[in-house]
Formats: structure tokens, sequence, C-alpha cells
């Protein structure tokens, strides 16, 4: 059991930001950072919770952060950060806030055989008075329970009297493996069962009278741990669970003589629970191989000496060793040169990644051809593996509107059809004079019809082999309710800076004043810019060190909402601005220049110093290596794609017309989200950005995806994340989403139809008990194996 403070709260001082801004985020490059010194961030738990389970992030007192910005929108934008400046997600969270003033615990639980099984264990933990609110995991067979009080006991004695094993979770991620039952352990009660079976069909074949008593005890032998199991979960809130409905069918056989089909029922119930939880096995491998990346022991470097400890002891700050083809136990560093690291277990790209000496590398990742030292940076339970699966728990929670609604539909189903049972085994014999044998007979085969298994779990069998599948080729999907909105995007809206481009701008030219030398320009623009996580500002900054020139920084440092970032250098008021902002307009011959420059599609600012232009610096990105075939694979799947960029028209222009695509230009972050609401008007719109200073945009689309790796910021903030930081990533998941939808129609096409079917030849009298059944295990294993295709799905590909 692992408990921990539910409540995680985040401290900001009332006057945070000074002028060189306190919240400082990169808009345009990979990643995003919401970090200063002067906050402080408490975090009362390994793993985090918030207030909320749709992830709004609060803030007290007033935040003003100046937040750099993307593309020519090279100017400073105070965002006040009140009490709502987090962002919730788009896609909504059916589970209720918890309390904030409570705890949490955690197991993990075995026996789960399909999502119906959670729903059991739900429904009797939540009787439990103390607790606030449980919820089951089934992709990482983890309870997760919320209460004021420890309930550990409760809950136990709760989930075992259920009939499900209850096991203490450990201190990292692979811990959380419930061990894997053998193939023959979960068949030996069929097999025992089958030839108990042959047995009494042989004695019935001698002696047709104790043939029967011999089915009655196979029945009976087969019948007493589902009947137990049924008894359970009556008294733990689930009367109508499949259990019953078997028992009360094999005592209901055994009472009109129809012994033989009373075994087989059992038989073939058993059968199918085998073939569930073999299935449901296969859905959740994926999850497991995720945590079975992180290795139990590390080789720890200190003094030179080195010692092999368990990876729970690291922490930030050691060093420790890689070997040759070994993996990273905890996010690190590196500090011993170059080397080559293996990251297609979290990005789905085969080809090894090189990386330099200070360059971070996440947990699960192989160190290729050599040794390597790695000082760790991440706290135990906070590395890239343990994000993507607290991502995927929370997933699990924000729950498709289709699967909700057939959960609903499941729990008013199965009394119905009993009720119906009922009366046909009651109305035609005391009404008609029937012979009661007969109704009662296809009364009880209507009640194994009753049976929901195959539509229960038509929608989470596939939801979770489609979450499976996108984490395994590095896109991580928040859940069913988000998987669901991707099939239906017909236009994606694209942030241009670090989602179109690298990200990586570099200056081409520069133009000074008559009178100053390039040098002189790139100083003293450099001088304002230095510190600034802007990429055009590191542009600038990169530029002046290349030159190798000294770069004095400006005092009295801000960024002008709108304008640009001025600073004041040797008593010289300095302004850096996209040309559109300035408040008096370039004379006719710099504004030819600015235009000459922004048709080769490059990004221009304009420096001043007391108000006299003293030069254009020019500056380019480069468009990303995959962005072409991305707008081919999106026109394919008929997905409109529209770039909204705070850069210049022409410059945007140029960028557009390599690409084939639509653009809107010289956008504001909140011209971003009316341009978005508008979209969203006629379209289902996807907003593509880098999940934090496009995260208005995004709350504002019908869904919000960003890239970046696994250890992002940007991952909280939007609905669904690439985490290999690939374009084509974005087809792929709409294309998965699209195929999602499409398995999950027709496994509810399957089950109903089935069910259908043969509700008409129970009524009828042409199909028996064990038919039913059949045709009930039949539909489960059709539903399970349709959705498992998904594993295996083929998806858009780049074409050659």
């Amino acid at each position: 059991m692992h408990s921990h403070s539910h409540k995680e709260t985040h401290n900001h001082t009332s006057s945070c930001c000074s002028s060189n801004s306190c919240c400082s985020s990169t808009v345009a490059g990979n990643s995003q950072k919401v970090s200063d010194d002067s906050h402080t961030h408490e975090h009362g738990s390994v793993k985090k919770h918030t207030d909320d389970d749709e992830g709004t992030h609060r803030h007290s007192g007033e935040c003003h952060s100046t937040h750099d910005h993307a593309a020519n929108d090279h100017s400073g934008h105070d965002h006040k950060h009140g009490n709502s400046c987090g962002l919730t997600a788009n896609i909504s969270n059916e589970v209720e806030p918890t309390q904030a003033a409570g705890q949490r615990f955690s197991w993990i639980i075995r026996g789960m055989d399909c999502p119906s099984c959670a729903n059991k264990i739900e429904t009797a933990v939540r009787q439990i008075s103390e607790v606030k609110q449980a919820k089951v995991l089934f992709a990482t067979e983890k309870l997760v329970v919320d209460a004021n009080t420890d309930i550990s006991t409760a809950v136990r004695s709760t989930v075992e009297a259920a009939g499900y094993e209850l096991l203490e979770v450990g201190g990292n991620s692979a811990a959380g493996i419930a061990p894997p039952q053998s193939l023959l352990n979960e068949a030996k009660p069929v097999i025992i069962l089958a030839i108990l079976m042959a047995i009494s069909w042989g004695i019935e074949s001698f002696s047709p009278q104790v043939g029967k008593i011999a089915f009655i005890l196979t029945t009976l032998f087969g019948l007493y741990p589902i009947a137990r199991k049924s008894l359970r979960l009556m008294r733990t809130g689930s009367p109508f669970a499949i259990e019953t409905l078997m028992s009360v069918a094999a005592i209901g056989a055994i009472f009109i003589q129809a012994t033989e089909e009373a075994a087989m029922v059992i038989l073939l119930f058993m059968l199918g629970e085998m073939l569930e939880s073999y299935s449901a096995g296969r859905a959740r491998r994926g999850v497991s191989a995720l945590m079975a990346l992180v290795p139990e022991d590390a080789v720890l470097i200190k003094n030179g000496q080195k010692t092999t400890i368990p990876v729970a002891q690291l922490r930030p700050g050691d060093i420790i060793e890689i070997a040759p083809g070994g993996r990273l136990p905890t996010d690190a560093v590196l500090v011993s040169g170059f080397a080559s690291f293996d990251e297609s277990a979290l990005t789905g790209e085969s080809v090894p990644v090189e990386r330099n000496v200070g360059e971070k590398v996440a947990a699960g990742c192989l160190s290729v051809d050599r040794a390597v030292q790695m000082q760790v940076v991440s706290e135990q339970g906070q590395n890239a593996i343990d994000r993507i699966l607290q991502l995927i728990e929370e997933a699990e929670e924000r729950r498709a509107p289709i699967e909700r609604f057939i959960d609903s539909f499941s729990r008013v189903y199965t009394p119905i059809i009993m009720l119906i049972s009922a009366l046909v085994i009651i109305i035609p014999p005391i009404f008609f004079s029937a012979p009661w044998e007969t109704w009662i007979y296809r009364g009880l085969t209507l009640l194994l019809i009753g049976c929901p298994c195959a539509l229960v779990i038509s929608t989470p069998a596939a939801i979770t082999s489609a979450l499976a599948t996108a984490t395994r080729r590095g896109a991580l999907i928040k859940g069913g309710a988000a998987l669901e909105q991707l099939g239906t995007v017909t236009t994606i809206a694209l942030d241009k800076t670090g989602t179109l481009t690298e990200g990586k701008p570099h200056v081409t030219n520069l133009i000074p004043v008559e009178g100053m030398t390039e040098s002189e320009l790139v100083q003293i623009t450099a001088s304002v810019e230095v510190g600034s996580h802007h990429p055009l500002a590191k542009a600038v900054v990169n530029k002046a060190e290349a030159l190798s020139l000294s770069i004095a920084e400006a005092q009295d440092r801000k960024a002008l909402a709108g304008k640009g970032v001025e600073g004041v250098l040797d008593g010289k008021r300095i302004l850096v601005s996209a040309p559109n902002r300035l408040d008096i307009p370039l004379d006719s011959e710099w504004q030819n220049k600015v235009e000459i420059l922004e048709a080769e599609g490059k990004t221009v600012v304009v420096t001043l110093e007391n108000d006299r232009v003293i030069g254009l610096t020019a500056l380019q990105d480069t468009l990303r290596s995959d962005a072409v075939d991305t707008m081919s694979m999106l026109k394919a799947l008929n997905v409109n794609a529209v770039m909204l960029t705070g850069d210049n028209p022409r410059a945007a222009s140029a960028i557009a017309g390599q690409l084939g695509m639509e653009y809107r230009a010289g956008l504001l972050p909140e011209d971003k989200v009316t341009a978005v609401m508008e979209l969203n008007r006629n379209h289902s719109t996807m907003m593509v950005g880098d999940g934090i200073n496009d995260a208005p945009a995004m709350k504002a689309s019908s869904i919000g995806v960003a890239m970046g790796s696994g250890t992002d910021v940007a991952l909280e903030t939007a609905d669904a994340a690439l985490t290999h930081n690939r374009l084509t990533g974005l087809a792929e998941i709409v294309a998965l989403s699209r195929a999602t939808r499409k398995i999950i129609r027709e496994n509810i096409a399957i089950a109903l139809g089935l069910k259908g079917i043969f509700l008409v030849t129970s009524l009828l009298g042409i199909t028996g008990l064990w038919v039913a059944v059949l045709a009930d295990s039949g539909a489960t294993a059709l539903v399970t194996a349709n959705a498992v295709r998904l594993l295996r799905v083929k998806l858009p590909q780049v074409k050659k």
C-alpha cells in the first residue's frame, strides 16, 4: 500500500514577477519551462495529485509573468496569474474532484479479467463509509482510493471479500507490476472440469441415471467458486454480476434435469473467463513492458569507487555508470563525452540518438556502444517513465462518452433481462397452460443471453488497445475521451515556430545604421536579449557569442506588452521590437529593407536607441524535415491544416507556400484563441503547439496536442502529446482514433447483434442453454479479438 498526501500546493509570492520576469516560458522550442528560484513548489508526494482531476493549476497571489512568444511576436506580454491562471483540459473528466485534505492510497489488484471486474471492485470499495473516491485503473491493475483516514484494513477485507487479491505497491514503477499467472495455472480449473465432463459422459453411456448424478456433481464442482464469488459480489453491491446469472442458470438447469447443459454452461463460462484474462494481459503488456524498462540496480560512482545500489537510493547529483547495452534507471545528463542512445522504447524511433556532454537522457533509454557516466537529475518516482505511467493512469480516469454510455446502459440492461426472463418463465404456464419445464428452460436460456460482458468490454478493450499502441509509437493520449475526439478532427491549427519549424532560428542578416558596425549592432541588441528563453533572443545572443563579442547586460530590462523588450545601456534606452509593433512607423527606407527581408521568408526585428532606429536583424528558422510529409498524410485523411503564427505575413506566406497550407499571421496569443474559436464553429479543430503559451488556444480548440519529450511540462496542459516530437505523429493519432471508433462500432454491433439473434431463437426454443453461453462467450471473445487488432493496426506512412 502506497499512501501520500493528496494535496499539492503552489506558493507564489504576491509580487513574484520583477522586470526580468519570474515566470519565463519558452514558446517555440521543443520544451517549456515555468520556473524561477523565487517560486516555491511544495509537492506532498512522489506522485502529483492536484485539487482538480482535470488539471487545473491554481496560483495564489498575483504572478505578473513576462512570457516570451513565438516568431515575429517578439514582444513581452504581461500574463497575470490569479486564481484561475491554470488551464483546464478541454476534455472533461468524469471523476469528481477529490477532497483536498485527504490521503491517497494505492494497491495492485490481482484477478481482474476485464473492465467489468474493475467496476465491481469500485462498487465494493465505495461502500466503505470513509472512502471519498475509489478508482480501479485496469491498464496498470491499480486501485486508487482517497480517504481522510487510513482505511487499509477495510479496503483489503472488502476487495478480498469480492474475490480479488490485493498486493502492496512498492516504491517504484516496476514494483507495481502484478506477477503474471502462468497459462497452465489459469487453465487448470478448465482442464479439470473438462476431464470430469468427459468422465460423466462415459458414465452416462453405460448408465443414464448415474450419468445424471455425475453431471450434477461436475456442475457443482465448477459452480462452487462461481457461486461463492456471486454471493460475495452481492454483499459488496453487485447483485447482477455475470457470476449471479451463471449460478442461477446452472441451478435452474439442474432443477429441470438438464444436467449435461448445466455442466456445459459452467465449462464454457470458465473457458470464456480464461480467454478474457489472456486478452486483458495482452492489452496490458505494453504498460508492463514500459514499467520493466527501469532496472532495479544502478552502479554509483563515489570518490572514484563503483558500488551497485538499488535504484530507489539514487538522488539528484549522483554520478552513475551505464554499461554498453545497459538502460538508464533514471533521468540523467551525460557527463562523460559523446555517446549514442537507443530511445526507441520511449519514442518509437529505431535510429540511435547522439548525445553530447550536458544533454539530458530519459530513463529507460539504452546506451548503445560504450560505457557512459551520467549525473542523476530526477527524484525517485519522477523520471520520464514514471510520468508516462502517471499519464496512462490519468487517461483511464478520462473515459470516452461512448464508454460511459455503455457502462450506464449495461447497469440497467441486466436487471431488465432478468425481469423479462422471469416473465417468460411465469406467464406462459400460468396464463396459457404451457409446460413449466419448457418455459423454465427458455427463461434460463434468456437469462444467459442477458450477460452484458461482451457489451461492457466492447469499448474499453478497444480503447485500452489503442492507447497501448499510441504509447508504443511515442504518442500519449490522455484517455478515451481524447482518443474519441481525435477521430472527429477535420482541421488542424499549428503554431509555426517550434512546431512546423525546428524552433532554432539563426541570424542571417545584420543591417546597422550608417556609422555603426554589424558587431556593434549585435552587441547592443544582445544586451537586452541576454537571459531570455525566446528562440529569437537566443539566436541573437548566440550570434554575438559566435563573433566572440562581450555582452554588457542592459539595466532595467523589461518586456512591453504587445511591443517588445527594452532596457537601458550606457544611459540610453534600447528597444528591440517587431517592425509592426512600433509606436511610430518606420521611414520608407527602413520599411523597404524590412519588406525585402520578409519576402525572403525571414523574421525581422528592429533595434532602436532613444527612439532612433539603429539597425535591423533578420533571422530564419529551418522547416522540420517531416513537415512536408505530414501535410501530405493529413490531406490523405481529408484533414485541413492551418498555420497560426505571430510572425509577419510575408515570412508566414513563404513557409505556408512550401507546405501548401493556409495561414494566419501577425497573431497575438489572444488572436490565436479567436482564430481557433472561428475554426471550431464549422470544424472539429485540433490545436498543435508547445503546450504552455499556446494553452489558451488549445483550450479553445476541440482537442490540444503538444509537441515535446516525455518530461516536458507541455504534457500536463494538452490532451495528447507526441513524445517522439515527430509531426507525422499527428496523422497517426487521427488515423488511430478513427480506426478505434470503427472497431468500437463493430464491437457494439457484434455484441447486440448476437444477443438479438439468440434472444429470438431462445424464445422460439431453437437454441439451448449451452448455445446461449457459447454465444455470449463467443461474442466476448470476438469483440476482444477485434479490439486487439488495434495493437497491430496499420497507420499512415510516409510515401517513399
